[in-house]
């Protein structure tokens, strides 16, 4: 379902990347193939520096079909990104995307607490963030982390993942 950045993933996600309904919610823009090469040239060797943690999202083919990434990091925590190619919407594909990919971030890289930002126009990603159980709004009740993520015309509400509401959903079963 997930697996680490390489380089020729490239040349499978980049026609996800620039249909007009993805392109807008992508981190790592390109426009053209070559420019996208080096754009996941550099977020690798942001991976391997620490400064982000990025995955690719897989369809039961294992072909790659969006991405999902923390980045921001500080200390045990960092902001969640995710896209995925419009023909893998609403198919259940981000969410076991999500579940897989903090499952990694918890239990295998320490981290503890997950914040997403969802512009407040964009309710259809509101809805999803708030089917999962173990998801809070703290918009309104964490004014620091709304303060960091507003700071531009764009508005957006906080969402957070913290291991201990995880765990009460999906326990470690590798601890002892």
């Amino acid at each position: 379902m997930l697996k680490k950045l390489e380089l020729y993933d490239a040349y499978h996600l980049h026609e996800h990347l620039v249909d007009p309904s993805v392109y807008p919610y992508v981190r790592y823009k390109a426009m053209n193939m070559e420019e996208y090469l080096f754009v996941t040239k550099q977020v690798i060797e942001k991976e391997q520096r620490g400064e982000v943690i990025m995955r690719v999202i897989l369809d039961e083919q294992a072909h790659p079909i969006g991405q999902i990434a923390l980045y921001d990091m500080i200390g045990n925590s960092g902001f969640l990104g995710t896209w995925l190619g419009a023909p893998y919407h609403g198919k259940g594909y981000n969410r076991v995307a999500k579940e897989t990919f903090f499952a990694e971030l918890f239990y295998e890289l320490g981290m503890e607490s997950i914040f997403m930002k969802i512009r407040t126009t964009n309710e259809k990603s509101k809805r999803a963030a708030l089917k999962l159980p173990y998801v809070e709004d703290i918009t309104h009740s964490n004014t620091l982390v709304a303060k960091l993520v507003n700071t531009t015309d764009v508005q957006y509400d906080v969402f957070e993942i913290r291991k201990d509401v995880y765990e009460l959903f999906y326990p470690n079963t590798m601890e002892a």
